[in-house]
């Protein structure tokens, strides 16, 4: 946290607008022109409107606001934002290599699990980046060495603190900042802050132990904050998400009952699409937002998005499907392969079927409710695979898929007439078909 954040990110970009120790550029040229850093600036800011308030605090304007700057905030920014406004702005290519290949390690770094040959890929990476620095901005002169604080050599020794403490999430500072803060209103007496501290970490800790002792009716007597209570409509299937108002009845218009009744089919597909289309009611409950359990994203539907002022779009999304390998190929067979989409959730509609006759669904009942999610996809033109980053400038057109291939929220940046989908979930959402093992092995 303070070794990256609060250090060698920070002086990179002192470096990059001259503010670092009255240094210049020396034999280099990594300097950002005043008015190009100006527009990264407004651009960071610009970005918090796009970027769900699920990934953090808005980013500040990197060029004018000298306040707002934290360990979390400048984190993100390296992460996400920094790569995507940092692209073609340095007059050489090297440097934004130089910073988009750290972000890669740090990425690495904070994985949920690393094997022993990633940590020594991490290793020689971090090596190889020292190196590189040392070459762009310590150049070797002995008049530069305040380019070469302590904190470029503690890089070298992340790799054995990862082997001897765990994954860097494991051990780094935000848990205690976030415990001091907690502290913070337990001070009561200015004379005497200790005692009042003292008093408080004890409190805690009986409480703790007569829940442990005493079970789960004690933990809800003694509970400080009332349960939380996930409120929505349930829909049986759909175990994973839950339906949340605003809620309305829509009637179908016929271009969306020709789009329901081709998601349908995939579905249900031992149906002919005139009975499907015959058993589709005249109205369907609409919802406004959806949300996966367990601690997951809150997704908007943006045709039932009440739009404000403040307000932080939450509208784009992840999904995955199914897609033919060989569709372009009309008498090759079906090679199903899962591939991720991205796009804004336009509709949520929850189909209640009727009774099919015989030739359609099997059983006099009618099938269970189905919940599709209207989606228009974003074009992609191009991706970062490494840093999962990818971009589009227009969007295409409307998937109706069912409601458990959306995965999560994705945040996006505006930059210079097109928009970069960022998705900070990784490996840890993704969707398991039918048949596909989620353990390799």
């Amino acid at each position: 946290m303070h070794l990256l954040w609060e250090n060698v990110v920070k002086n990179l970009m002192f470096l990059w607008t001259g503010q670092y120790k009255g240094l210049d550029c020396g034999s280099g040229d990594y300097l950002i022109e005043s008015s190009v850093w100006d527009a990264i600036g407004a651009a960071s800011a610009e970005a918090g409107d796009y970027i769900p308030y699920v990934f953090g605090p808005r980013p500040p304007n990197v060029a004018s606001d000298k306040t707002s700057w934290t360990a979390d905030t400048r984190s993100f920014w390296a992460q996400y934002i920094g790569p995507v406004l940092l692209e073609r702005r340095f007059k050489h290519r090297r440097y934004y290599d130089h910073f988009v290949s750290l972000v890669k390690l740090i990425k690495q770094c904070l994985q949920f699990e690393l094997t022993m040959l990633e940590i020594d890929g991490i290793r020689v990476g971090l090596q190889q980046w020292v190196m590189k620095y040392e070459e762009l901005y310590y150049q070797y002169s002995p008049e530069r060495l305040p380019t070469c604080p302590l904190t470029i050599h503690a890089l070298l020794h992340i790799a054995d603190s990862i082997i001897f403490s765990g994954p860097v999430w494991a051990s780094w500072a935000f848990p205690m900042e976030r415990y001091c803060g907690a502290l913070q209103p337990a001070i009561r007496s200015r004379r005497f802050p200790y005692a009042s501290l003292n008093r408080y970490v004890v409190d805690q800790a009986r409480l703790a132990q007569i829940k442990l002792v005493y079970g789960p009716q004690a933990r809800t007597q003694l509970a400080l904050a009332p349960a939380r209570i996930l409120t929505g409509r349930h829909v049986h299937g759909y175990d994973t998400c839950v339906l949340l108002p605003a809620h309305t009845r829509t009637q179908l218009d016929r271009g969306i009952i020709d789009k329901i009744v081709g998601a349908l089919c995939t579905r249900f597909d031992t149906v002919p699409p005139n009975v499907i289309r015959q058993s589709l009611p005249h109205e369907v409950d609409e919802w406004g937002k959806v949300r996966i359990v367990n601690d997951g994203d809150t997704m908007r539907a943006a045709a039932m998005d009440s739009p404000r002022d403040d307000k932080r779009d939450a509208t784009f999304v992840r999904y995955e499907l199914l897609v033919d390998a060989n569709a372009r190929y009309r008498n090759r067979p079906v090679v199903l392969q899962p591939a991720t989409f991205f796009g804004q959730l336009q509709h949520i509609f929850e189909i209640q079927l009727s009774a099919m006759p015989r030739n359609g669904y099997p059983g006099p009942n009618p099938p269970p409710p189905v919940v599709l999610a209207a989606i228009q996809t974003c074009t992609i033109q191009r991706s970062n695979v490494t840093l999962d980053i990818h971009y589009y400038s227009r969007m295409g057109g409307t998937d109706y898929v069912d409601i458990q291939t959306v995965q999560c929220v994705v945040g996006r940046i505006k930059d210079r007439g097109q928009y970069a989908v960022i998705d900070r979930s990784g490996s840890l959402s993704r969707a398991l078909f039918v048949g596909e093992s989620e353990d390799p092995e």
